[in-house]
């Protein structure tokens, strides 16, 4: 019998190794710029033709090459970046595997243009279309000329796979702008045969993202910077208002080599807490320098992969930092009036306006006046708690006061008492008001301030009961008449399963039989009468959000007593319970949106009215 197993041939078996490294004309673009970039070049112009599926030249000013080198370079394996096994436990340059150039030659015609700064002459190597490389003399600017024609030639399967121009061409403007945004002290060019389409000067990081996105794009960013000895990051993150619909734009950099990494974007996802509802993803750029020695990136030839020693210390890294991040900036959005025409007016988020870092100085005052402490004689006190005769009022020397009862008998507590006429005058004292017992709005010093009332108090309570559950120290209201109540079956194994978790909030329950339970405490937050509805309406929203949010179990105890526990858009609120909610508002740590994800306050600008009325 004859032997069926047999070694390919090594033209056939260099054909189906590049594919692994040679996707599409894009792999080309980034693997020749990375060969760039550790030749230590400060300017790269990237040419492309037809997408890349005919011509794509990279040209560097970098190091360049010997003689010997560049015949070597083609060659399997060949690389200058390691030498023994141990120095794959720390690379530090973007590539290192010596297949790049070898894949794409077997599957193109390359001609590799390069000379030294020291020599005199360079030279250049060339393939034919049966592979055979001759190499000449000649002189050549500084630097190495790697030019790609024909791409997949000799494998019509692979390109008869190849997408449109205008899509191969984008994935090679994503991988190009990718290289730029991590390297942004190269000088970049992007040429589209004879025109340019990107002229990127090298400049600082906040620069590269003016040049590839738009120029106030800063202006909807929050930077990030934080050095540890155990890993640095420094970056941009995006406010809420650029939260976006896709994962396209996501930009994560590990020692300047572009990752996908799920546990960090997991982590920047988290810290944005409940801003992000489904579908939702923030915009992160990134740029991770860690110890070459603690990761691992010989994963895949792509190497978009990467592995680190110590996953969880990194994601509680990252996510610290981008909550701190976060905190540091006010992320209440500003409104205006939409400018597109032929559509009807509305006021629409400005997703770039600027703002300082730790400046949350545009927001209602804290304190607005003084209350006022009459303070009385001793004669008038006798007037008022004493025996008022009408002999004593007859002889009337002293005017009684209008506290702590007034004419019409209705009572006025004096250290309340404020001074309205003084407040009115004050141009520095903001008003309040509340409007159609739904908002509440304030003036601030850039123009006014507008609370939805219920979800402001949900995310007061929300953090709240989060404190209770994890401290477990209960402050329970005992209820003078406790309230036995009827219960089905399944709301009572529901009752006995969250027990723990109610009794640390500061419901005190107590199972009389299958269908009756007593309630004897409840939290301070409960109003009076309503503790059975809230026990009940609790129960509901956390079956509701358990059945199709699959929320973790005191997440969801949290959120739904939040929901259920906080005023309604229609209750009455006086200034004293404006200004207070306000107060605790602002002192929780994301007073922007509500647990669920819905949008607390928004503002509108002074100049924004002046506009819309014409006053500019």
């Amino acid at each position: 019998m004859a032997n069926r197993i047999k070694i390919l041939p090594e033209n056939i078996a260099g054909k189906i190794a590049a594919g692994e490294v040679v996707q599409r004309p894009e792999s080309v673009v980034k693997e020749l710029m990375e060969n760039s970039i550790d030749a230590g070049a400060k300017n790269i112009d990237v040419i492309i033709k037809r997408a890349g599926k005919n011509y794509i030249q990279i040209c560097d000013d970098g190091s360049g090459m010997s003689e010997q080198d560049l015949m070597m370079c083609v060659q399997k394996h060949a690389t200058s970046k390691i030498e023994t096994f141990e120095d794959l436990q720390s690379i530090t340059t973007l590539g290192f595997r010596g297949e790049a150039l070898s894949s794409i030659a077997s599957v193109s015609q390359i001609e590799i243009r390069t000379e030294t700064k020291e020599d005199e002459v360079g030279f250049v190597l060339r393939n034919n279309e049966t592979g055979n490389l001759n190499i000449d003399k000649g002189s050549f600017p500084k630097g190495t000329c790697v030019t790609v024609k024909n791409l997949f030639f000799n494998v019509p399967a692979r390109r008869k796979f190849l997408k449109t121009d205008t899509t191969e061409f984008k994935h090679i403007v994503d991988t190009f702008n990718r290289i730029a945004l991590s390297h942004y002290l190269i000088s970049l060019k992007l040429f589209n045969g004879a025109d340019i389409v990107f002229d990127y000067p090298a400049g600082s990081l906040s620069d590269r993202i003016k040049q590839i996105f738009t120029v106030n794009m800063t202006d909807a960013l929050i930077e990030v910077d934080e050095k540890t000895e155990f890993m640095n990051v420094q970056g941009y993150i995006g406010k809420p208002s650029l939260l976006r619909k896709s994962k396209g734009e996501q930009y994560l950099f590990l020692n300047s080599r572009f990752i996908i990494n799920r546990n960090i974007n997991h982590a920047v996802f988290t810290a944005y807490e409940n801003i992000l509802e489904k579908g939702d993803y923030p915009f992160f750029i990134l740029l991770l320098d860690a110890d070459p020695e603690r990761i691992d990136v010989n994963i895949h030839p792509s190497k978009l992969e990467a592995k680190f020693d110590d996953e969880k210390d990194v994601y509680n890294f990252i996510l610290s930092v981008v909550k701190k991040s976060l905190a540091s900036q006010d992320l209440v959005p500003s409104m205006v009036f939409s400018d597109e025409e032929l559509t009807e007016e509305k006021l629409v988020v400005n997703k770039f306006h600027p703002m300082n870092k730790g400046d949350f100085s545009d927001r209602p005052t804290r304190e607005i006046y003084k209350p006022e402490i009459k303070r009385f004689s001793d004669e008038e006190i006798d007037l008022l708690f004493g025996n008022i005769t009408d002999d004593v009022v007859a002889k009337g020397s002293i005017e009684l006061p209008e506290g702590p009862f007034n004419r019409d008998g209705q009572k006025e507590i004096p250290h309340e008492k404020i001074d309205r006429e003084k407040i009115e005058k004050s141009e520095e004292s903001p008003f309040i008001i509340q409007l159609h017992n739904k908002y509440i709005l304030s003036q601030i010093r850039s123009g006014i301030m507008i609370i939805d009332q219920h979800v402001a108090h949900e995310r007061i309570l929300y953090e709240k009961a989060l404190n209770r559950l994890d401290t477990d120290i209960p402050f329970s209201q005992q209820l003078l008449f406790p309230k036995k109540i009827k219960v089905d079956p399944a709301r009572t194994e529901l009752l006995k399963e969250l027990e723990p978790y109610l009794t640390r909030l500061g419901f005190q329950l107590k199972f009389l039989s299958k269908d009756l339970v007593k309630i004897e405490g409840v939290p301070d937050d409960v109003r009076k009468g309503t503790e059975e509805q809230v026990l009940f309406d609790l129960l509901e929203e956390y079956s509701n959000n358990q059945r199709e949010k699959q929320l973790e179990q005191k997440d969801n105890i949290a959120k739904s007593y939040s929901c259920k526990t906080a005023i309604k858009a229609g209750d009455k609120l006086d200034e004293r319970a404006m200004r207070l909610l306000i107060d605790q508002l602002f002192a929780t740590s994301m007073p922007y949106v509500c647990p669920h994800g819905r949008p607390i306050v928004v503002k509108i600008s002074l100049n924004e009215f002046d506009r819309r009325f014409g006053r500019t």
